[in-house]
């Protein structure tokens, strides 16, 4: 036993996790965890796919724009769209101010394809959002389309159906570069955004997009704004869409971009909502990873967000308000096979968070972890439930196997969060 005990002496050596500090701009972010995507254009008049519906030739393009003589806007009441927002326990909101349908959502001077000259909205409807979401203090993001499929000076049209071939008309090229520059200019004006959400750009190359330069218009006039990873590289951030990682990604900041049911804009035929359950596993998945959550919503062309969605969102900010310290502010959790489910660190990597997508059946096992352990309890309820720790003799070294009850009638609706609070920095 003897020349066992001294191997595993020998080969028993800690891993102390490595958390890298956010950059100066992108601290917000990082800490920032829930945003929500707000998608709303005509396509919700008639409830289809949002510019696809023409692009993939589904229906005619000029039935597509017919939509924009529905666009109303009528109940649009920004100010409670704020308060939602701001309930649901996000940190940010990323409005769609204009999507490949080119149609867009504030008085652009340079097309008049847009809400206040071509809908019965007459209004500009980004403005009054933008100024909730700031009394609110949440970071504004606008979204914004790199091509425009209404744009004459724009090559591609439908997935059948190009304009022009830009190695033959550049100079035409060259005007809708400096059209869509142009508009950046006019919104980074106008509202000096804190994230730059981009897409659209898989058309063309960086070079053809001009990405680098729109990148250091964008930063000469903002020097803090955050763009994302779809000007072709040229962002800070990466962002699976619709893909959950099973692993971490390689990118040191990403957001999983998703949406509540199928469908980005407002559809009222696709019911197949994810539940309120679902989203707070699929969110602590994100957190656990280092990553952010951005949560699709589609409001109606009346400026209504459906009672799915409204419901989805509430139930979220009981959930995100009541495990705070568990979300805001830390950082990725432990790696694959130390835990059953999504977990996260303190700042300072003395507070391991274990997020129970299930009901125990029996004692919570936490695997791997050196430190002796101080104290755990249910976060947001206070409860201090038993543990204790097994294989871990008095003359080993071993991590030894921490086992938690955790009393039934401490167990959250939806997802039950522990606290483990070490004796220092975590050690595995």
């Amino acid at each position: 036993m003897r020349f066992f005990f001294t191997v595993a002496l020998l080969v028993n050596t800690s891993v102390t996790i490595a958390q890298s500090k956010p950059d100066a701009k992108m601290d917000w972010f990082a800490n920032a965890k829930l945003g929500i995507f707000i998608h709303w254009g005509i396509y919700s008049v008639n409830g289809i796919d949002e510019s696809w519906s023409f692009h993939n030739n589904y229906l005619p393009y000029a039935n597509y724009m017919k939509q924009l003589d529905g666009f109303t806007a009528d109940r649009y009441d920004p100010a409670r769209w704020g308060e939602l927002i701001k309930q649901s326990g996000a940190r940010y909101a990323v409005l769609t101010t204009k999507h490949h349908d080119g149609v867009a959502l504030w008085p652009t001077k340079l097309s008049t394809l847009n809400t206040v000259e071509k809908t019965p909205a007459r209004r500009d409807l980004a403005t009054p959002l933008v100024e909730s979401l700031r009394k609110q203090n949440l970071k504004v993001g606008l979204y914004y389309s790199l091509l425009d499929w209404s744009d004459d000076r724009y090559d591609g049209f439908t997935k059948s159906e190009k304009r022009y071939d830009i190695t033959k008309e550049p100079a035409r090229w060259n005007r809708f570069v400096q059209f869509y520059q142009g508009q950046l200019r006019e919104l980074t004006t106008a509202y000096r955004p804190d994230l730059w959400w981009f897409d659209g750009d898989w058309e063309h190359k960086a070079e053809e997009w001009k990405a680098a330069e729109t990148r250091k218009l964008l930063l000469d006039s903002n020097p803090g704004v955050i763009l994302n990873s779809r000007l072709m590289g040229h962002g800070d951030y990466s962002t699976p869409e619709q893909d959950l990682p099973l692993e971490r990604p390689k990118d040191k900041y990403w957001e999983l971009c998703m949406t509540m049911n199928e469908s980005w804009g407002y559809q009222p035929s696709d019911k197949n909502y994810k539940t309120s359950s679902e989203v707070i596993q699929i969110f602590a998945e994100c957190i656990s990873k280092g990553g952010n959550m951005l949560l699709g919503i589609g409001p109606k062309a009346d400026g209504t967000i459906p009672d799915e969605q409204t419901n989805v969102l509430k139930d979220l900010g009981r959930w995100t308000n009541k495990h705070s310290e568990a979300i805001y502010g830390t950082r990725e959790g432990l790696p694959n096979g130390y835990f059953y489910g999504p977990s996260t660190l303190s700042t300072d990597s003395t507070i391991v968070y274990l997020f129970l997508p299930y009901k125990p059946s029996g004692s919570v096992m936490l695997k791997g972890v050196k430190n002796c352990i101080n104290r755990v309890w249910v976060v947001g309820n206070g409860t201090k439930p038993a543990f204790h720790v097994r294989m871990r003799p008095y003359w080993s070294q071993n991590a030894g196997l921490l086992f938690i009850d955790v009393p039934a009638q401490a167990l959250d609706e939806q997802m039950t969060v522990l606290a483990v609070l070490l004796d220092g920095k975590l050690k595995l």
